[in-house]
Parts: C-alpha cells; structure tokens; sequence
C-alpha cells in the first residue's frame, strides 16, 4: 500500500542560504587561527605603552628622589622598585617602550623602503643595473653592522634621529636580496610576460604586478626586522649612543644598572625581560605570519 504523503504544515522547506560573515571576517578568522596570542598580547602591550606613556606611567621617569633611591619592588609606591636616583622603574619601562617601539617601526620602515627599492628595480631592469645595484649589496653585507653602526654615531651623535637613521641605511641589505629573488619568480610568470608583450612599461609592471605580490613578504620581513633593531638600539644605548640622557632607554637602563648587579637585582632584570620578551614576541609573529601567509606552509 502506497504511503501518504506528510501534511503541508509538517514539510521542512530548505532555506535559502545565506552569507553569515562577510569575506574580510572570513580572512581574518583564517589568518589569526593558530596565532600566538602571547605574542600578540605583549606586542600590542608594547605599542599601547608607547602612544599612552603619560597615562600610563605613574610617575615622571626622569624625576629623582635621593629620599627613595634602590627601594626594591614591592606593592606600595613603587611596583618594580626605584633605582639608584630614585627613579620608578615602571614608569621607565612604560616611557623606554616608547623609545624601542619607535626605532624599531621607523628603521624598519626605512629599510625595507630602500630595499625594495633596490630590489624592484633590480629584479625588473635586470642588465648592467642588477650586476651594480647586486654588487653593491654584497659589499654593505660584508661590513661589520654594530662596528660600523658605532663609528657612524658617534661621528654623527647620539639622537633619536641618528639612530633610526643608521640602523634603518645598514639594514636593507635583507630586504634586497629576499624581495629581489621574489621579484625574479614573479617576472617569469605568465601575466608579467603578457603584460611586456602588450608594451607595458617598467614602471607600470611594478606598480600594477609585482608590488601587490610582494606585500606577504615585505610583512613578514618587517616583523622580522624589527627584534633587530630593538636589539640595535638597546646595544647602542648601552654604549651611551643611543637615545641621550636623562631620556629612558632599555638599554641605557641595562648601562646604568651594571654596578648593582649584586645589590639591587631589580636593575638589570626588568629592562633586561622587556628587551627579551619584545624580541621574541616579534620573532614568533614573524614566524608565524610567514606559515598563514605562505600557501605551501598554510595548514588548513
């Protein structure tokens, strides 16, 4: 006997679907899934400390106070202690976050725009521009960087300018020959050939083609860069060339805190944490934005 159909009021209609997350949500979920959220974390701890310092600091890092000089941590006045000035050294840490964080995005800025473009222009031109733009490279690759970044700041002296300023013209030898390797995979495929037999320009290639593809890389090299020049800076203020006194540095803070090692531990330890943990805590974003950002190391 054949079956009866079910009512009407008991049929389960399909319904139409519908885009729940728009395709930016969907890219964000799929990049930052697996991220390293320490890393993160402290990063953005870093910057929040670099644009909010005044607010955040609970006293003015270069007042001193003989009444209160070496006070161990502690959770009454003062969190992390004071030095040997009196000093508050969270409040030096919060404002020397300032002064790293600052280095470190500008130097990175600067070098990887002069490394690109010696790069770009290399890879695309090729001929005699590749042979000089290359052999240029390889002679700024084998100078000594801190010996060669000492001698320059010391003609120049010690300032924030300075600073970024050498390590960003002697860090760009990393972003020419990754990103030049990247623009000759990218020259020989087909869209770039058929973009030169239509009568496209050199400049039109770069602009239209190679600059869009190379945006990965130039990300994760700049993340990777900048625990570099932290730790440029840091070794630079720790010789007394760096950002000038009474200015807060993590490095002029390792400098000062050499005769109190064994007395007054709290010195050394502080700045010397925040430089490891922000070297470190860019190093793993790099390393990781290279996985999500690679197709063939992406792990779906």
């Amino acid at each position: 006997m054949a079956r009866s159909a079910p009512p009407a009021s008991e049929l389960v209609l399909p319904q139409p679907v519908t885009a729940h997350r728009s395709g930016l949500v969907a890219w964000g979920r799929s990049v930052f899934r697996g991220a390293p959220m320490f890393s993160l974390c402290f990063l953005t701890l870093a910057m929040a400390c670099a644009v909010c310092a005044p607010l955040l600091a609970p006293y003015d890092p270069i007042q001193t106070n003989r009444a209160q000089t070496l006070f161990p941590p502690g959770l009454r006045e003062h969190l992390l202690g004071t030095d040997h000035l009196g000093r508050d050294i969270l409040s030096r840490l919060i404002y020397g976050a300032r002064i790293s964080v600052t280095v470190g995005f500008l130097a990175v800025f600067v070098s990887g725009t002069v490394g690109t473009c010696i790069a770009v222009v290399s890879g695309v031109v090729r001929g005699w521009a590749d042979t000089v733009l290359m052999r240029l490279t390889d002679a700024f690759l084998a100078l000594p960087f801190l010996m060669v970044a000492v001698l320059v700041v010391s003609l120049l002296g010690p300032s924030l300018v300075n600073v970024v300023l050498v390590i960003g013209l002697l860090r760009w030898m990393t972003y020419a020959r990754t990103i030049r390797s990247e623009v000759l995979r990218l020259t020989e495929m087909d869209f770039v050939r058929l973009a030169r037999a239509a009568g496209a320009r050199p400049r039109r290639i770069i602009v239209q083609h190679v600059l869009p593809n190379i945006v990965n890389t130039l990300l994760v090299l700049g993340t990777l860069e900048v625990g570099a020049a932290v730790i440029t800076e840091a070794s630079l203020s720790f010789l007394g060339l760096g950002v000038p006194r009474p200015l807060p540095s993590w490095g002029t803070m390792l400098a000062e805190a050499q005769t109190y090692v064994f007395t007054a531990w709290w010195l050394p330890v502080f700045p010397g944490i925040a430089i490891t943990l922000l070297v470190m805590a860019s190093n793993l974003t790099g390393d990781w934005l290279r996985d999500r950002l690679d197709p063939t190391r992406r792990q779906l």
